[in-house]
């Protein structure tokens, strides 16, 4: 690479960030699948984890077309024209968050062959671009505290821990839980 580039890292004509369109929601899926047994490994056993694209790509058809607030934004990374990772941005819905000025991360998903090549700072940058320009000045996010890559990538990022941490129920028994902090940054 060039070092005399304006914009190190900065986008070229192969990668790109763009809002998605209901079109995206199978690769949207097809990413959220692939990364779900890494991001649930030792905490779900993989047999429960849902292996139909089309069902979760439906739901995703669902939200885009119908979103619950017009600042739920769901965001893809594109390698030339295929979908390598998304994020959702939305009001923050923590009962000590203010959803005017607080906006949430709700997840950045990269699909695990694909990471370390620039997507997730890109993708990372456009939604708190996003949330800026949805009029938020803060951004918060959940991370599973064992998730050690995600939080540094994120506190490479200027994101810092807020001292709010929950337990996350994840098959609704109570049984299976997962240990969650929140991160949050100044944006705007």
């Amino acid at each position: 690479m060039s070092h005399d580039h304006p914009h190190p890292g900065g986008p070229t004509a192969d990668v790109s960030v763009r809002v998605a369109w209901s079109d995206d929601a199978d690769a949207i899926a097809t990413v959220q699948l692939r990364a779900w047994p890494e991001l649930y490994a030792g905490l779900l056993p993989a047999e429960v984890l849902p292996t139909d694209v089309e069902a979760v790509a439906a739901q995703w058809r669902q939200a885009m077309s119908r979103p619950a607030d017009a600042r739920n934004r769901v965001l893809v990374a594109l390698e030339r024209n295929r979908v390598v990772g998304f994020a959702l941005t939305s009001p923050a819905t923590d009962p000590d968050c203010d959803p005017v000025a607080d906006g949430e991360l709700a997840e950045v998903t990269l699909d695990p062959a694909e990471r370390a090549k620039g997507h997730g700072s890109r993708l990372l940058q456009a939604a708190v671009d996003t949330l800026a320009a949805d009029r938020f000045t803060r951004a918060v996010t959940w991370v599973n505290a064992g998730d050690d890559a995600l939080r540094t990538f994120l506190t490479d990022a200027g994101w810092a821990p807020d001292t709010a941490h929950r337990e996350l129920d994840l098959d609704g028994s109570g049984t299976t839980t997962v240990k969650q902090v929140r991160l949050h940054t100044a944006i705007g």
